[in-house]
């Protein structure tokens, strides 16, 4: 893999350019044609054109807040402008990639650190666009241990940060453990003297918070404004408090994912989903407290309130353009280095992984 060499926002050269065919690819004449159109696996794993003229496709999102620019893109009709019908799967770390991989989702709304990890592996992926900046993270700790410590919402982060010093985390991944560390070191305290307890998840993580058998946890909103909101803990920290966390310090916080076999073939299909989901994020910059956001975000978040949603959606940096550069790329690349979530412990991009031929 080539190392950083420019700050040029497109594949770069030396990297063969993808072909531009629409639909699914011709593999014969006659009915295999049609075999191709239908039969996913065997063309790249591109859906064909309904009957209505509107092409098919799959994406895997977290169903976290940094979905509701593809959420969007669906509910405002920006994909059905683009002649798209959009497909949901639920994906985590775990899943991700592999979906992508195996043609069962078609786009990827995946984390730079799972894009990255993926890049380490020599996974051929490449990122089409960048839907969302910064690090929208909250700290909780419980109530108890905010009343011993008095901690509320507007301590100021270094105050919070020393409070910490020998206290109990919990950690449901490496990633959110890093990005704590992070915030720790950033203020003197080290990391290596709180108490980490691992957890499978942020729903395990809730409920040891809430029994006391850790005193906070770190992990992406709404959770942390959810569970404040039920009177279980307080948010200490957040992006907005956080500078270690914005997208001046952390770079991306998600980026549209395609596998190159896909980009390849079907390069029409994916310049349409790119143009629909910066369609999206661009209305989201310009008008994010509006009615139709916040009406978007709900459908999306079951469960979650109107005011928590309304408190998370600015913790993350939604951008006017999803076009992507190598330099935003090298800040993105340096922060995860720092949290040491990567099996190589290194991680490398360049601009053979990432590309903005997609975007309008």
């Amino acid at each position: 893999m080539r190392r950083l060499t420019s700050d040029a926002g497109d594949a770069g050269p030396g990297r063969r350019a993808p072909r531009t065919g629409g639909g699914a690819r011709l593999v014969a004449a006659g009915g295999t044609a049609t075999l191709c159109a239908v039969t996913l696996t065997a063309c790249g794993g591109a859906s064909a054109a309904d009957a209505d003229g509107m092409t098919t496709v799959t994406v895997g999102v977290a169903g976290n807040i940094f979905d509701m620019p593809i959420r969007l893109a669906d509910a405002n009709g920006y994909f059905g402008k683009q002649k798209l019908k959009v497909k949901y799967v639920t994906t985590t770390a775990a899943t991700g990639t592999s979906a992508l991989q195996s043609g069962s989702i078609q786009f990827l709304n995946d984390s730079p650190t799972d894009f990255l990890s993926a890049v380490d592996r020599r996974v051929p992926e490449t990122a089409i666009a960048a839907d969302g900046g910064g690090n929208p993270l909250g700290l909780i700790v419980s109530t108890k241990f905010a009343k011993a410590h008095q901690l509320t919402a507007a301590t100021p982060a270094a105050q919070v940060a020393k409070a910490l010093d020998g206290s109990t985390g919990g950690s449901s991944s490496a990633n959110t453990k890093g990005e704590a560390s992070v915030y720790l070191k950033a203020y003197g305290v080290d990391p290596g003297k709180v108490k980490w307890v691992s957890l499978p998840s942020p729903a395990a993580d809730k409920a040891a918070l809430k029994s006391n058998q850790i005193d906070w946890f770190a992990t992406s909103q709404p959770t942390p404004l959810a569970i404040q909101d039920t009177g279980d803990g307080v948010v200490v920290a957040d992006s907005t408090k956080v500078k270690a966390w914005s997208e001046e310090q952390a770079g991306y916080g998600q980026v549209v994912v395609a596998r190159n076999s896909y980009l390849s073939q079907h390069a029409d299909v994916a310049r349409k989903f790119a143009t629909a989901v910066q369609q999206a994020t661009a209305y989201m910059n310009a008008n994010l407290d509006s009615a139709t956001v916040q009406k978007v975000a709900a459908g999306a978040l079951p469960g979650v309130s109107a005011s928590v949603i309304k408190a998370s959606l600015p913790q993350v940096e939604w951008p006017r353009s999803d076009a992507m550069k190598l330099s935003a790329w090298i800040t993105t690349m340096t922060f995860i280095n720092s949290l040491n979530a990567l099996e190589s412990g290194q991680a490398i991009v360049s601009s053979d992984n990432f590309t903005n031929r997609y975007l309008p």
